[in-house]
């Protein structure tokens, strides 16, 4: 996975002028185009179309102070269509206008070219197993929210906090398979997972694909597949935000795994009574990757 990713960012060096379409780069690579996005943004800390862009302004920039050519033709070496265009993607990364820049010599926000490095670790071994589970339905009370790295997400916890204390009785009733209990599921993610960007949030059960679903409840078909489980303890929700970093950059690039599209789970074993702390199950849909 790491020489994957290398890989990629030479790539994106040598495309930097055109419309980078990951789709031939993922399959020459041995995975898939949703596993490479994911990997890229958990271990850059930033999604791939803004690492494309940073770059791409970066050298852009060299251009626009050498001043050997007019704005447009260096908006069109890059991709772009208009001076306009190339001037509000050269403002959102420098902060300043090209035309500002070429007279004053800056500002200017350089984005290195990345390198990732495989660090080891390993000095605590993940509590992990892997489940082969037959299609199965997630259903509950769903909402779309924005995605937040860090920390207690507002508008989950208040989408929680809604529900009566009987509906939350009357979803654990429901259940009848794994993963088991009340759950957190998080679907319909962007592959980069740029903060910010919408996700459909879930708080409800598995039940068997032949379970009828109560009118009142949201649904999502999960298809049979495996599962990468991660059992995680200690503060809550560190200890489980911090092992789901740990996925990327410890577990996926020492096993012969890859995610593959659908949703990820929190099963909630045991919690303290403040849920300062909690033992859970994270699930994440994967495949074995190709050698």
């Amino acid at each position: 996975m790491i020489s994957a990713l290398n890989r990629l960012v030479d790539l994106v060096e040598e495309h930097l002028g055109e419309e980078f379409d990951l789709g031939g780069p993922a399959a020459a690579l041995g995975t898939t185009e949703y596993h490479l996005r994911r990997m890229f943004s958990s271990l850059a800390g930033m999604p791939l179309s803004e690492y494309v862009r940073r770059r791409r302004m970066t050298v852009a920039a060299a251009d626009v102070v050498r001043g050997k050519d007019d704005l447009l033709s260096i908006a069109v070496r890059y991709g772009y269509g208009s001076t306009e265009a190339f001037g509000r993607a050269f403002r959102a990364v420098h902060g300043a206008n090209p035309g500002d820049v070429r007279r004053d010599g800056g500002p200017l926000r350089t984005q290195p070219q990345l390198r990732f490095r495989l660090t080891v670790e390993g000095s605590v071994p993940m509590d992990t197993r892997i489940a082969d589970r037959p299609a199965f339905r997630l259903v509950g009370h769903a909402k779309r929210v924005p995605l937040i790295h860090q920390g207690v997400n507002p508008h989950i916890q208040q989408h929680i906090a809604g529900l009566p204390k009987e509906e939350h009785l009357r979803l654990k009733a429901l259940g009848d398979g794994e993963p088991h209990g009340l759950l957190q599921v998080c679907d319909d993610l962007d592959p980069d997972g740029a903060e910010g960007s919408e996700l459909t949030y879930l708080h409800g059960v598995a039940i068997a694909k032949e379970t009828p679903v109560p009118d009142d409840l949201d649904a999502i078909e999960v298809p049979a597949g495996r599962w990468a489980v991660f059992r995680t303890a200690g503060a809550y929700p560190k200890a489980l935000q911090d092992t789901w970093a740990a996925t990327a950059t410890e577990w996926f690039p020492s096993n012969p795994w890859r995610l593959r599209p659908g949703p990820s789970i929190v099963a909630v074993l045991d919690r303290a009574e403040d849920f300062s702390s909690a033992t859970c199950e994270l699930w994440l849909p994967v495949e074995p990757a190709l050698s």
